[in-house]
């Protein structure tokens, strides 16, 4: 197989942008832009979100059992930007974006368009990122989206030629 065609293929794949984020059971706060996320059944309502296993929410949403996906507006990239690096709580925001704890006790960024917040139901730890599988226990939305709900989510083409992820 040739790298190159492969790394073409797989990065036509369309990616939104999300704030994964948790909280373990000693505060600490966890949050990180993701892409690989998915809906995966109606009845229970399940997603599925690509997890980099040496990462900080790896560990906190194992811990856990519980995340939230934060969903990332077309006009938040800056935010996406701010939560591709490791970040520390200073009370109640992480980055500098304010959050409240959701039902399962998640983080949910205030900023944010919407969100859904999981129970963790399944794990599957394969190569260097494993599939967190979580049933949506609550979900928000800011506003009422004109239009089509996902034309409003950033996608990763969104910030520009040169970012790329996958392949």
């Amino acid at each position: 197989m040739d790298k190159d065609i492969k790394k073409t293929a797989l990065r036509m794949i369309p990616y939104g942008l999300y704030v994964l984020t948790g909280e373990g059971k000693d505060g600490k706060i966890a949050a990180a832009t993701v892409n690989w996320v998915t809906q995966t059944a109606f009845e229970p309502p399940l997603v599925v979100v690509g997890v980099k296993a040496d990462s900080g929410a790896h560990a906190i949403i194992k811990e856990s059992g519980t995340f939230a996906l934060n969903v990332l507006g077309k006009d938040q990239k800056n935010q996406a930007y701010t939560f591709f690096k490791a970040l520390e709580r200073e009370g109640d925001t992480i980055g500098g974006e304010p959050f409240r704890k959701g039902s399962l006790g998640a983080p949910i960024l205030q900023n944010a368009p919407a969100f859904v917040e999981c129970q963790l139901v399944e794990t599957i730890e394969k190569g260097d990122h494993s599939i967190f599988v979580g049933e949506v226990k609550d979900a928000g939305v800011a506003a009422q989206p004109e239009g089509r709900p996902d034309d409003a989510t950033l996608t990763l083409k969104d910030l520009g030629d040169k970012v790329f992820y996958g392949g």
